[in-house]
């Protein structure tokens, strides 16, 4: 089993071992002689210190190319102007992109963030949270792991007046504001896209089921299959994990049943790439034997052959929404609001069988509520 750090702090990098350390506004007050107050006055353009004294100031802190510490002058002023951020996994397109979006947000408004991750483990996720309200954040924004099934963690941050902000996967929503995107009716209209493409027999991979996240997609897959009078199967439905392996296991198993489907919904990318894999293996070819479509839309969803259909999340948004709603709660609007940001169909090479008709594959069709 692999070991992780507890948790991913994102600062400016600095090699302590090295002898020149960045300057600070103490070494700037002793090759001065003057208080370490003086300095940073001047560094304000304070009129409490001389012209002269502010000018030698600026002049010694540019030559020593001196720069000011956010965190430490945050401290310094009992004010953090901090954001946490927890995610189950730091290094996916998917994530990143909704720290970008954070990232934006907070930065137009002063704040800096740190950013943690669970990988997907409930105990780590326990630890991201108590490194944060260790260093004081003023707020954060969280991803549940998908091995949290006790939110006791969470709720205490209600207790303590700290506001929190769920997004993508969340709980506790009569207590906490969430951003989520549209899975009941994203997963309906995906799956109602393999009905009209050409597929009869879908079948479904997710994740855990006590994740809200998977019960709401698949529900809308089961929906659909409902609303067209096409009878559930319960073999077709495979639900374990997220990631590659679980969509490998998935995706074999459904194979292997007498009557395979002949089309799946995987809901995440993850997930759909291990049941591509799964697929290849046995000589079938996608779409025309097994279609294929994923959910979240990485960027190498464009890159494999044939490439992905997905349901893809305006990922960015989310995360400029998110922490819009942490804003207005650390400035004090309590009010807790769940938003949906709809989700996208981007219709590629995967999920249209060889039926004689015409179809835009680069066709992307926004599935709003």
């Amino acid at each position: 089993m692999r070991k992780y750090p507890l948790s991913l702090i994102f600062v400016p990098y600095y090699n302590f071992m090295d002898k020149k350390r960045p300057t600070s506004l103490k070494d700037l007050a002793a090759e001065l002689r003057v208080s370490i107050s003086t300095v940073s006055r001047a560094l304000k353009n304070s009129s409490e210190i001389s012209k002269e004294m502010r000018e030698k100031i600026k002049i010694l802190a540019k030559k020593r190319n001196y720069r000011p510490n956010p965190f430490a002058m945050s401290l310094l002023k009992n004010a953090p102007r901090i954001i946490g951020i927890i995610v189950p996994d730091i290094v996916t397109h998917y994530y990143s992109s909704i720290i970008s979006g954070i990232n934006d947000i907070a930065g137009k408004n002063g704040y800096s963030t740190i950013i943690t991750s669970s990988y997907e483990q409930y105990e780590l996720e326990k630890k991201c949270l108590e490194d944060l309200i260790n260093i004081r954040v003023e707020g954060i924004i969280a991803c549940l792991s998908q091995d949290t099934t006790d939110y006791s963690h969470f709720e205490a941050l209600a207790e303590q007046n700290i506001p929190l902000v769920f997004f993508d996967r969340t709980c506790l929503t009569d207590t906490f504001s969430s951003v989520i995107t549209n899975n009941v009716e994203s997963a309906q209209k995906a799956t109602e896209h393999f009905l009209s493409t050409g597929s009869k027999r879908i079948a479904f991979i997710g994740g855990a089921n006590h994740l809200e996240i998977v019960k709401q997609r698949k529900h809308g897959y089961l929906q659909a299959l409902r609303e067209h009078k096409i009878p559930i199967e319960k073999e077709l439905v495979f639900c374990k994990k997220i990631g590659y392996e679980a969509g490998y296991e998935g995706a074999c198993f459904l194979l292997s049943l007498p009557n395979p489907p002949d089309a799946i919904l995987g809901m995440t990318d993850s997930l759909a790439f291990g049941a591509m894999k799964a697929i290849k293996e046995r000589k079938l070819r996608i779409p025309d034997d097994i279609a294929l479509i994923g959910y979240t839309d990485e960027t190498h969803s464009n890159y494999v052959d044939p490439p992905l259909t997905a349901v893809t999340h305006q990922t960015y948004k989310m995360g400029e929404t998110a922490c819009k709603l942490l804003l207005k709660q650390i400035k004090g609007n309590g009010k807790i609001q769940q938003i949906t940001v709809p989700c996208i169909l981007s219709v590629r090479g995967s999920s249209i069988k060889n039926t004689g008709k015409p179809f835009n594959f680069s066709t992307n069709i926004l599935l709003c509520e």
